[in-house]
């Protein structure tokens, strides 16, 4: 991957679209996304990523959380730019908030949340920038149990209907993952989520390149995950 064609400045994009680039959570203009740094000590390989988002998470159920840098004093220190080590594509689910279930404070995780989970171009875009302008390590696709998710794909697959408005797009979106797995003995609801997380942590080397290529060189790792909602715990998906 050339650098003409991979970096993406900050400066450029906030100058093509300001109001993206905003969303994106890019900060004001000045010293470089990179020049902040987390107040714990550095994560310099994808292995070490995944190693503190699990002390972290095994920190939140056992009841010991640090609840890290998450004051007024890291915002400020974090101004200047941000230096996220680690991606998330989780669920929208209010019961499944990355920086509260790992135990990381503010600069640490760069969030991107929808129902379901699913990798679309916009949210890939939004991969795509954290890693190609942050320099992030990981990339956790993160399923939770009793996903509402997929139990509406599950429901509307069954009835022969349609979901209401807006969410049929979500359930067509998930309607070929989650079908083929019905038949599967267990529970049908968490088939589909793991059958999910495995298809869109897939579809993100599959469908970018700056994603394949960084995991190709070693820079990157990406993984699957899911959420127990019963006791808090996340746990790798193969």
């Amino acid at each position: 991957m050339t650098v003409a064609r991979s970096h993406l400045s900050r400066r450029s994009l906030l100058t093509a679209g300001g109001a993206a680039a905003v969303a994106l959570g890019a900060a004001a203009a000045g010293p470089s996304a990179a020049a902040a740094t987390p107040a714990d000590n550095p994560v310099d390989t994808p292995a070490e990523a995944l190693r503190r988002l699990r002390a972290g998470n095994r920190r939140f159920t056992s009841g010991h959380g640090r609840h890290p840098h998450q004051g007024l004093a890291d915002l400020h220190r974090l101004a200047a730019g941000q230096h996220p080590f680690a991606v998330t594509v989780g669920c929208a689910d209010s019961r499944v908030a990355p920086e509260v279930l790992f135990d990381q404070g503010l600069g640490d995780l760069f969030d991107n949340r929808v129902a379901g989970n699913i990798v679309d171009d916009l949210l890939l875009g939004s991969i795509e920038f954290a890693v190609e302008e942050f320099g992030s390590l990981l990339i956790v696709v993160l399923g939770h149990e009793r996903c509402g998710a997929i139990t509406a794909t599950i429901d509307a697959i069954h009835s022969g209907g349609t979901a209401p408005g807006h969410i049929g797009t979500i359930v067509d979106a998930l309607r070929p993952i989650v079908e083929p797995v019905l038949g599967q003995p267990g529970d049908p609801v968490e088939n589909g989520v793991r059958a999910n997380i495995v298809a869109q942590v897939a579809a993100l080397s599959a469908r970018s390149t700056i994603i394949s290529e960084k995991v190709h060189q070693g820079a990157l790792s990406v993984v699957g995950a899911r959420y127990d909602l019963d006791d808090g715990r996340v746990s790798l998906v193969a």
